[in-house]
């Protein structure tokens, strides 16, 4: 867990938590073609998210600093350690971050995440299938201050307080555009929830242009992608048999990209996300910029609110 100490804290009633029982499933790694085991374990409370590569016996925190590539998916890796990496990890980020996932270790045999139907989906059908438990422990949540900015050129990703300044919580608001006349510009606005992230963002697939797919693969990547997890796209044409699941899903899945980004802050953020046509590369500078300033943001303290049994509970668990 990111240490927070000397940031002046103020506290609130909350809980840290994590899964109740470990949960997995094997699926193909998008860029690799080979077959990924993943596997959610519960965490002690206070442990944070991290990756544990048991082909390497490597552990590897799911924080920005440790964000390594930003080309074509966010990819996690230890300094001086090449090898030691997990990449396409936004997606599964996403779904720990809507279902406020504190403490867990995410195992996995191989490089990168599996890609699955190339949505948030699955992930969040594991979460709930596994449950969620409460422990002892302080949540923290990072509460913005002042706006803070990342772009690039006419593309941007800003994290901005709540204008009340009195809300909490995580709204976001996004604008894409694409050349592609099947997806041109497109926006979308969302208040991050468990439910909210279930029903508008987490079915939103990962998409690529037709043209691209040949010389991704002569580069050796996407060696796993297939219309089963992504959506091609060519010119005004969906590839894909079924076609989309909403006419901006696009928008949404960018979207779903941004809440996994985030998620890497390694707390909750109570704010806004405002951007346009942002990628992973911004969203990390962006939480970067965040956390170089420390007038940028304050540390709320949550403290553990559950009964004494619950208490028990969670620590028969461990």
């Amino acid at each position: 867990m990111r240490d927070w100490s000397g940031l002046g804290l103020a506290e609130h009633s909350g809980s840290r938590r994590t899964l109740k029982s470990a949960i997995g499933c094997v699926g193909v790694g998008l860029h690799g073609g080979e077959n990924v085991r993943l596997t959610l374990r519960p965490a002690p409370a206070g442990a944070g998210i991290v990756f544990f590569r048991t082909d390497l016996n490597v552990t590897i925190p799911a924080l920005y600093d440790h964000v390594s590539d930003t080309r074509l998916c966010t990819v996690v890796s230890l300094a001086g350690n090449p090898e030691a990496r997990v990449g396409t990890i936004e997606h599964l980020m996403s779904a720990l971050l809507a279902c406020q996932i504190d403490d867990l270790i995410i195992e996995v045999d191989a490089a990168e995440i599996p890609i699955l139907d190339g949505s948030a989906e699955p992930f969040l059908f594991l979460i709930r299938s596994a449950g969620i438990a409460e422990h002892a422990g302080a949540r923290e949540v990072i509460e913005i201050l002042r706006p803070v900015r990342a772009e690039q050129g006419e593309a941007f990703a800003e994290l901005r307080p709540h204008q009340s300044g009195l809300a909490s919580g995580f709204d976001l608001s996004l604008a894409i555009d694409f050349a592609a006349p099947a997806i041109g510009r497109q926006a979308f606005n969302l208040s991050l929830t468990e439910q909210s992230f279930a029903a508008e963002l987490a079915p939103a697939r990962t998409f690529t242009m037709a043209a691209e797919v040949e010389a991704l693969r002569k580069a050796g990547l996407a060696k796993g992608g297939s219309l089963a997890n992504a959506i091609v796209v060519n010119h005004s044409d969906i590839l894909n048999p079924e076609g989309l699941r909403w006419d901006d899903e696009f928008v949404r899945h960018k979207m779903l990209d941004v809440v996994g980004d985030i998620a890497l802050a390694g707390a909750p953020i109570s704010g806004r996300f405002i951007g346009n046509r942002t990628g992973h590369a911004l969203n990390n500078t962006l939480l970067r910029n965040l956390f170089a300033d420390a007038a940028n943001y304050r540390i709320v303290r949550q403290v553990f609110a559950g009964s004494a049994m619950h208490m028990a509970a969670a620590a028969s668990a461990f």
